[in-house]
C-alpha cells in the first residue's frame, strides 16, 4: 500500500517549502505515526533556517531523522507528537513523542517513539525535547537545597530550567531577561523575575540560556565566590568575548558547558536517553508548562511562520504547529 505525507523542507537558507513525500514500507518492528502537532525549537531551527550551522558542526547538529544536509536542502526538526496508526499491538492508537521533523505522517522503528502519559495533553507534549534539555542541565548542575540561582535568558530552555528549579526546596530562583514582558511567564512558573541590571548577585549557580554575549557576561557577574555558570546557549558560527578578569580567578569561578546530545556524566552509569525522555514527559503533567507555548499555526503556514521566527518578527517561545486530518493524506 502506497503511503504519502507532506513534509517541511528548507530548500535553501531563508526559503522553506512544503513537499509531498512517499513513505517507505514499514517493517515488522516499525510504526506508522500520524502527526497531531509539532513544535518549533526556536533557537536551533532559526539557526538552521538562516543557514548558520558552522561547517565543523554539520555532523553533530544532525537531527535523528534528518534528510538532506546543511545548509540545504534539508528536512529538520525534532519535536513531534502523533498517533500510532500501524505497528505493535501495545502501541496501536497510542499518542507518542518522537524526535522527528515537521511531517504529517512518518515511519520509524518502534524503539524511536516514547508513549505520552495519559496525564499529558498532546499539545503540551511537544515540549518534551525542551524539558529533556532542562533535565540534563540540572543533572549537570546538581543544585543543592538552599542554593541561590539565576537563570539568565527566559526562552524555552531557560524557562524550562526555571520551572524545574521552582520545585527544589528552599532555593532562591530568579529568571533574568532583558524583556520585561517575560515577568508574566516567570510569575506563571512560580519564580522571581528581574531585568539584568536588577538581578540578585551572590549566586551559587547561574544557568545561562540567552545565547548572547551580554547575557553570559552578566551570568559571571552574578556569581558569588566559587560559583558556577552552566552554559546552555548554542552560538552557531558566532564568536563571543568573555570578561575573565576581575573576580573570575580570585573568586575561583567556573564556566561549564552542558550538551543535551549526551547523558550527563553524573547520570551516565544509571540513566539512558530513553530514561531521560520518559522522565521529561512525566514532568509535563504539570500544566505550568503551558506558559511556554506562545504561538500556534497550521502546518501549511510553517514556511512563512519559520521565516518570521528566524527574522525576529514573531517573538515568543515554543510555536506549536497543528496538523489537520487532510494534512496527513
Amino acid at each position: 500500500m502506497k503511503r504519502s505525507a507532506r513534509a517541511f523542507w528548507l530548500r535553501s537558507p531563508g526559503h522553506g517549502e512544503i513537499r509531498d513525500v512517499t513513505l517507505p514500507e514499514p517493517g515488522a518492528d516499525d510504526v506508522v505515526v500520524r502527526t497531531l502537532c509539532s513544535g518549533v525549537s526556536r533557537g536551533t531551527e532559526s539557526l538552521v533556517f538562516r543557514g548558520g550551522v558552522p561547517q565543523s558542526q554539520h555532523a553533530l547538529m544532525r537531527a535523528p531523522f534528518q534528510d538532506g544536509d546543511f545548509p540545504g536542502p534539508v528536512k529538520y526538526g525534532y519535536l513531534n507528537v502523533g498517533v500510532v496508526e500501524e505497528g505493535p499491538r501495545d502501541l496501536l492508537g497510542r499518542t507518542v513523542f518522537c524526535l522527528y521533523p515537521h511531517q504529517s505522517r512518518y515511519v520509524v522503528p518502534a524503539s524511536a517513539v516514547t508513549p505520552v502519559p495519559d496525564s499529558v495533553p498532546a499539545g503540551r507534549a511537544v515540549l518534551a525535547g525542551t524539558v529533556e534539555t532542562a533535565v540534563n542541565a540540572l543533572w549537570d548542575a546538581a543544585p543543592l537545597i538552599g542554593d541561590r540561582i539565576a537563570v539568565v535568558g527566559a526562552g524555552m530552555i531557560g524557562c524550562s530550567v526555571a520551572a524545574l528549579l521552582a520545585r527544589y526546596p528552599s532555593v532562591r530562583v530568579q529568571l533574568v531577561d532583558a524583556d520585561p514582558r517575560r515577568a508574566a511567564v516567570a510569575e506563571a512558573l512560580g519564580v522571581g523575575f528581574a531585568l539584568p541590571e536588577d538581578a540578585l548577585g551572590g549566586c551559587d549557580l547561574a544557568v545561562h540560556a540567552s545565547a548572547t554575549e551580554a547575557g553570559l557576561a552578566r551570568s559571571l557577574e552574578l556569581l558569588g565566590p566559587e560559583g558556577t555558570v552552566l552554559e546552555l546557549s548554542w552560538y552557531g558560527d558566532r564568536r563571543i568575548s568573555l570578561p575573565l578578569g576581575e573576580a573570575f580567578h580570585s573568586g575561583r569561578l567556573v564556566l561549564r558547558g552542558s550538551q543535551v546530545g549526551s547523558v550527563s556524566p553524573a547520570r551516565r552509569s544509571s540513566r539512558t536517553y530513553a530514561d531521560r525522555l520518559a522522565l521529561s514527559l512525566d514532568l509535563l503533567a504539570d500544566p505550568v508548562f503551558d506558559a511556554l507555548i506562545t504561538g500556534e499555526c497550521a502546518f501549511e503556514e510553517l514556511p512563512e511562520v519559520l521565516s518570521g521566527i528566524a527574522g525576529g518578527e514573531l517573538p515568543g517561545m515554543c510555536h506549536r504547529v497543528v496538523y489537520g486530518a487532510d494534512t496527513a493524506a
